[in-house]
């Protein structure tokens, strides 16, 4: 496994010295000796003490100055053992910050407390960082305008509940206050809430989308989702091309759950049962003409032609998704994500839609430091469920039974014909 270096650097900085590219062939893998192993813990272990002593002094540039420090450091090592006795001791000092800290300051400690959760990794731990962090990082949310601040904020409760939840009502709760960023009418404060900046936005969709991932199909009821299809279907609209994107991965999920494809039949004996089969009925053909609709959409803008000043890479992304998405809905495969973790050949691969939306969030938010978590950290072969095979390639396997893989195929593969709009974008109608 490779071993980072870091270096002092100005006033007591941590530098990371290993990871220019998940992919790079160019990234230098060593074995040290275990004097200098021992040596190099330690030094890191000096340092961190210092930044957390830091963290209690008065001035703030101080405060931002060590949980950069701290970020740096988390964000390259897997530094399991040296959370052991400090994890709840930090997790106060960040939110401490987020508190009463500047908007760079709040920032940073979001960005250190879904670092610790990363570390930690699922168990009693992540969940206690997660329970003491959800009525802060709601509040903050809610203070202040700041575009960055809400960011690193929303992916931080994001990341924490994805980590530490223990039930389906813990998840509801962050992806609950994570939707009334995205949609404020959904929220209790309806007349005093604005449209949130578009990077705000699109930042928020993907981050509520990697949390909708955690969520199995069969533990959802579609009625209770037509909201918020309906509204990522009118997102499809929207001027900003990254709100575009982010609207296109959270549908694409929808697709994957199968929710647009529910044939509503399951029993609930806490209604009558004439008025349950109207409501089935209604919300079957709502949510099958919305199906058509984000088809069609779908269609267009995988095929938008860009005009003078267009920014050519967003549009290229917009294309290459919404093609994936088309590709997907028709044939139930997702595109193969192969990524290179190590130069002896070890690749991380993905095949599933809201496997590709859990890659994409880690990465962003673990930046150059995926690659090392990649290596060594076990939430992350957890969460892609890491198999090492002869060819000594990692690949992800999806946790699913026989049986309900094949209710899944089934469910993935009825009303194609809806999804045959590659004919002039336009829709080409099923047969009763």
């Amino acid at each position: 496994m490779g071993k980072v270096s870091w270096r002092k650097a100005g006033a007591d900085q941590f530098d990371g010295s290993d990871a220019d590219s998940v992919s790079s062939d160019s990234t230098t893998f060593s074995e040290p000796t275990m004097a200098n192993e021992t040596e190099h813990v330690n030094s890191i272990d000096f340092q961190l003490e210092k930044y957390i002593d830091a963290l209690y002094e008065k001035r703030g540039s101080v405060r931002e100055t060590a949980l950069l420090g701290l970020a740096e450091a988390f964000e390259g090592q897997v530094l399991l053992p040296f959370t052991e006795n400090k994890c709840i001791t930090l997790l106060h000092q960040y939110l401490a910050s987020i508190k009463k800290g500047s908007s760079k300051e709040a920032c940073l400690a979001s960005r250190t407390i879904g670092l610790l959760a990363i570390t930690v990794g699922a168990g009693n731990k992540a969940h206690e960082i997660m329970e003491e962090s959800i009525y802060p990082l709601s509040q903050a949310l809610v203070s202040g305008s700041d575009k960055t601040k809400k960011k690193a904020v929303i992916d931080c409760l994001a990341l924490v509940t994805f980590i530490g939840a223990n039930d389906l009502i813990e998840t509801e709760g962050s992806l609950k206050i994570i939707w009334q960023v995205i949609y404020p009418k959904s929220g209790p404060n309806v007349g005093s809430v604005k449209k949130p900046d578009s990077a705000v936005l699109s930042s928020a969709i993907s981050a509520w989308s990697f949390l909708l991932t955690t969520i199995s199909s069969w533990r959802i009821n579609p009625d209770s989702w037509k909201e918020s299809i309906s509204f990522l279907y009118n997102l499809l609209e929207d001027p900003d091309r990254s709100v575009r994107i982010a609207a296109g991965e959270a549908l694409g999920l929808f697709f994957e759950l199968g929710i647009l494809d529910m044939n509503f039949q399951r029993e609930d004996t806490n209604i009558d049962k004439l008025e349950r089969e109207i409501s089935k009925h209604g919300a079957f053909h709502h949510l099958q003409g919305l199906k058509a609709k984000i088809l069609a959409r779908a269609c267009d803008l995988s095929t938008e032609a860009g005009g003078k000043g267009t920014d050519k890479k967003n549009l290229n992304d917009q294309r290459e998704l919404f093609q994936k998405f088309l590709d997907f809905v028709e044939t139930g495969d997702c595109p193969e994500t192969l990524l290179k973790i190590s130069r002896k050949q070890r690749f991380l691969t993905t095949s599933t839609w809201a496997q590709m939306l859990q890659l994409n969030f880690l990465k962003g938010f673990l930046g150059k430091g995926f690659l090392k978590h990649a290596q060594d950290n076990e939430l992350l072969h957890d969460v892609f469920d890491f198999a090492q095979d002869r060819m000594g390639m990692l690949s992800t396997r999806k946790k699913i039974s026989k049986s309900d893989d094949k209710g899944w195929t089934q469910k993935m593969n009825k009303d194609r014909k809806l999804a045959q709009v590659r004919k002039q974008g336009h829709l080409i109608p099923e047969d009763d």
